[in-house]
Parts: structure tokens; C-alpha cells; sequence
């Protein structure tokens, strides 16, 4: 069986530029992306805080990524891994029927929007119950919506919404947002968003059509209203993309590293969102990614015996 020198599971920032030093570094390289190459990212409407571009949309800064990876040979295959294990000092990369092995892993997964958890969400999703602004936001042109959510994600999408919407209700549990200052000062100029704050949603309401109401309470009143909107938008958080990889985790399912990227399982390295991390931006897995590309290759050159101190990727 042919046997990689690293296999990186993830296409988002952080595994396209571990790919990039990667090939640099002259290591057999495969990415595996189940979906699309960019990850989150790719959906998201601006980014202005990537150096060098100041402001462009995620699926043209993937765009940049992909080329470059492409351009120096990366390899890509398109499946979802099932389980990674290791034996012998060589992991065994499960894709369903398929497995694959190499000499090093990154996990680069990122991670998916998480959910309220409240009647009617789960019945809802996909018919006005949304987390992707720029994906179903042209649906609710000129119409009243529904934002869920205080973080960088949830501005930054109702500020994008609304200038296709007629009036969005912002609901947020306590009463400020936690995003950049940035973020905020554009928000509370936008004269078509109405801010709930101390609310939280517990309820989605709908019929065979779509969604038609969302309720919302007082957090500390218990009060209640309904809001007659057909879109409700969460943006209330991540959850890790892990479940198929065993090594050690937090609470939350993300996978705890050292400061060289590598998790509990020696040669196994994990980037970006999926990992514990204070920050999660796509600065940061970029910066993950050379880390743990670096790292991977002092390991396999371990692993053959001609390690060479000092080593450091080609500029």
C-alpha cells in the first residue's frame, strides 16, 4: 500500500497552507476535503483583517489559496474520513471502503455552526432556519428576518443582511455584543436592525412552507414575544469537527495541542478551529498550518533517521 509522508484532513486555510510548506519541504503530500475547498471560510461575505487584502470576500481568498497549493502540485481527494488510528508507528487513514496511511497526519477540520437545541429548529432547517447569511440571505430580499447570536459571525452576517433585507431583529442574551469594536460601531449605525438585547430564542415556529415565527424571551424577566419573520438566522457558536479522531480533547470536543501543533498521539497534529485555541480566525490557522507542516516534517525525517538540524522551508 502506498504510504504518504503526510496526509492533511481539511481544505480551510490552515490545511491549504500546511499543504503549501508541505510540498515545499519535498514531503509526499495528499489533502483530504470532504466538501469544498476553503471551509467556513469560503461562505463568508468580507474579510478585512488578512494582511494584504483589505478587504475581499472568503471565497476569493480561497481562491488565492487553492491556486498557490495547486500551482506547486497539491494533491486533493475528495472524500470524508471515517477514523485515523495508528500502528506501527504509521496511521491508518479510514475513507469508508478505502483506507490510506502516512507517516504524519494534521487535522484541520474546523468546525460547524452549533445549534439551539429549541422546538421547531431541527423541523425548520433548510426551510427559514439558517447559518449561512450569504448562502440563503437573497431569499429574504426585502423582507423581515430574524439574527440569533453576539459574536464576530453574528455581526458580520446581519450587517450583510441587511442591506438586502427590510429589518432584521437582532437578539442577543446579554447587552452588548462580544465582536470587534470595528464590528460594532458598523452595526449600531444600520437604521433597519432592531437590537433585543437580553433575549434569547426559544422557539421556531412554521408550517409546510417555511418558517413563519420566532419567540423569543427576557432573559431575566421571562417576558415573551413573537416576531413574524419567514428567516431566522444562528450564529450561537462552533462545534469541532473531531468525532472521528481519538486523542486527547476539552470539554467542547477540541483537540488539545502543544505549542509545535502536535496532539497527544506523536505525529498526529491538529490546526485551526478544531483545536483549543483563544483566537479563531483565519490568521491563525494560516499560522497553525506552517507550524504543523514544519513539525510533520522533523517527524518523518525522525522516523528515517536523517533529521537535519536546523532545517528550516525553502523561502
Amino acid at each position: 500500500m502506498e504510504t504518504y509522508d503526510l496526509i492533511i484532513v481539511g481544505g480551510g486555510p490552515g490545511g491549504i497552507t500546511s499543504a503549501i510548506y508541505a510540498l515545499r519541504a519535498r514531503m509526499k503530500t495528499l489533502l483530504i476535503e470532504k466538501a469544498g475547498i476553503g471551509g467556513q471560510i469560503a461562505v463568508s461575505d468580507i474579510i478585512e483583517n488578512y494582511p494584504g487584502f483589505p478587504s475581499l470576500s472568503g471565497p476569493e481568498l480561497m481562491q488565492h489559496f487553492e491556486e498557490h497549493a495547486k500551482g506547486i502540485g497539491l494533491q486533493i481527494k475528495y472524500a470524508a474520513v471515517k477514523s485515523i488510528t495508528k500502528e506501527n508507528d504509521i496511521f491508518n487513514i479510514a475513507l469508508g471502503k478505502e483506507t490510506l496511511q502516512a507517516k504524519s497526519v494534521i487535522v484541520a477540520t474546523g468546525a460547524e455552526p452549533s445549534k439551539l437545541g429549541i422546538p421547531g429548529e431541527a423541523e425548520l432547517t433548510g426551510k427559514g432556519v439558517s447559518t449561512c447569511a450569504t448562502c440563503d440571505g437573497p431569499f429574504y430580499r426585502n423582507k423581515d428576518v430574524a439574527v440569533i447570536g453576539g459574536g464576530d459571525t453574528a455581526v458580520k452576517e446581519s450587517i450583510f443582511l441587511s442591506k438586502l433585507v427590510n429589518k432584521i431583529y437582532h437578539v442577543h442574551r446579554r447587552d452588548r455584543f462580544r465582536a470587534e469594536k470595528v464590528l460594532q460601531e458598523r452595526i449600531a449605525s444600520k437604521d433597519n436592525i432592531e437590537f433585543l438585547w437580553h433575549h434569547r430564542a426559544v422557539e421556531v415556529k412554521g408550517d409546510q412552507a417555511g418558517v413563519t415565527q420566532v419567540v423569543v424571551e427576557h432573559v431575566e424577566t421571562g417576558e415573551q414575544k413573537t416576531l413574524d419573520v419567514p428567516g431566522v438566522f444562528l450564529f450561537v457558536g462552533i462545534v469541532p469537527s473531531t468525532s472521528f479522531v481519538d486523542c486527547e480533547k476539552d470539554d467542547g470536543g477540541f483537540i488539545k495541542v502543544d505549542g509545535n501543533m502536535e496532539t497527544s498521539i506523536k505525529g498526529m497534529f491538529a490546526i485551526g478551529d478544531c483545536r483549543v485555541t483563544p483566537l479563531k480566525q483565519v490568521a491563525v490557522a494560516v499560522g497553525d498550518g506552517a507550524i504543523a507542516a514544519v513539525k510533520a516534517e522533523e517527524h518523518v525525517s525522525e522516523m528515517e533517521g536523517t533529521l537535519y538540524a536546523g532545517k528550516k522551508p525553502a523561502e
